[in-house]
């Protein structure tokens, strides 16, 4: 039998989830030869990764729906190809100021302000001081390159008020969702010998309806539809308690 899920761990799950969403916003406009994308966040303050060479911190507060404080950890690459801009040496805070906005957007309604810049290790030791922060490495072709860190302050629900607090504050993370129409299960000796014109066939019948899961969950059924040469989903079921599911 599991252990019954603590109010604490669903606050770490949330701010997890949270800060993962913030760190692929921000990765987009961290300067990079290649495309940036998010790592395995870590929220154990004493492994915290770090890019090699790590140069320069950007460290700024949050305010507004939520508040808080982040962290940006650059390398002395990006350091060195701001100073030796073509249009001249950029001021490293103004030029990553829109990578934090950016993270700061996915949280809804925060301002970016006071941003400075800090030595890497101070910047995420003063995170530390503040409460639970969970930083996530930028990555390069696997390459780490940058880390983003964030500390953000939880809307505490009202009495009676449920989750609606941790809510809240998902509200602007998006989400995978998926439609499934059905399963089956194979060997790897009939995937293998699988060819172009062979039918499937699948563990549901064609009338019935297809489910709509968000992040691998359940939380609806419908009709597969067609729109505007698109397929889509009429909703007709919502599964009960899909919202405490999510």
């Amino acid at each position: 039998m599991s252990a019954p899920r603590t109010a604490e761990h669903s606050d770490s799950e949330t701010v997890t989830a949270v800060v993962s969403a913030a760190a692929r916003a921000a990765a987009s406009l961290v300067p990079a030869t290649t495309e940036l994308v998010p790592g395995a966040a870590v929220s154990d303050p004493d492994t915290v990764p770090l890019p090699p060479g790590a140069a320069s911190a950007i460290a700024a507060s949050l305010s507004g729906e939520v508040t808080g404080d982040v962290v940006l950890v650059v390398s002395a690459e990006v350091v060195e190809a701001l100073a030796n801009s073509p249009v001249g040496k950029m001021d490293v805070a103004a030029a990553l100021r829109p990578a934090l906005e950016a993270a700061a957007g996915t949280l809804g309604r925060v301002r970016v302000a006071s941003e400075r810049v800090e030595e890497p290790v101070a910047a995420l030791d003063g995170l530390r001081d503040k409460g639970m922060f969970v930083a996530v490495p930028l990555l390069a072709d696997g390459e780490h390159q940058a880390t983003f860190a964030l500390q953000v302050n939880l809307p505490r629900p009202s009495a009676g008020g449920g989750q609606r607090g941790s809510l809240d504050l998902l509200r602007h993370v998006a989400m995978e969702v998926t439609v499934e129409i059905g399963r089956t299960r194979m060997t790897v000796q009939e995937l293998l010998s699988l060819h172009p014109g062979e039918v499937v066939e699948l563990d549901r019948a064609a009338s019935a309806p297809a489910d709509l899961l968000v992040n691998g969950t359940l939380i609806a059924r419908g009709e597969v539809v067609v729109v505007d040469e698109d397929f889509g989903l009429r909703i007709s079921e919502i599964v009960t308690d899909a919202a405490e599911a999510l």
